[in-house]
């Protein structure tokens, strides 16, 4: 496998991680780190970007789709949605630093898009919480191999 494919892998699974469909985008990390030898901070900020900019998609979703929460097929249940918008308006844009949550996570991003958090807070906040946790998960690597 080539390096670029490597990466764009790494942005993809990272990415798709983000939004509403599950993932596990640290063990992909983990690889490219451990195993195929790639720089950790390109990998670091390969991935960041990925997740961030799926997180974003998650915004766009609560800024326009707002008004479909109760159907159905709506990616975040209204009891979740309601529970991360009560939090999201008692601590403010600061619950976006745990944006990477497993659990929770995209319905914040979904409520910060619902709630109308300027896009430029958003990405610098979500971007700096799911950037740390990569450099995290890629210094624990480091430290193991």
């Amino acid at each position: 496998m080539t390096l670029l494919s490597l990466l764009a892998g790494l942005f993809w699974s990272a990415f798709l991680a983000a939004t509403i469909l599950p993932g596990a985008s640290e063990l992909l990390l983990i690889a490219v780190i451990a195993e195929a030898g790639v720089d950790p901070v390109v990998a670091v900020l390969v991935a960041g970007t990925g997740n961030t900019l799926g997180s974003l998609v998650n915004w766009v979703m609560g800024c326009y789709a707002a008004t479909y929460r109760d159907r159905r097929w709506f990616p975040v249940s209204k009891a979740g949605l309601d529970r991360a918008e009560n939090l999201f308006r008692r601590y403010g844009i600061w619950t976006l630093f745990f944006a990477w949550w497993p659990i929770g996570g995209d319905a914040l991003t979904l409520a910060a898009g619902v709630l109308k958090v300027p896009m430029p807070i958003f990405l610098f906040v979500v971007g700096i919480g799911k950037f740390a946790r990569y450099a995290v998960v890629a210094y624990g690597t480091l430290q193991f191999q």
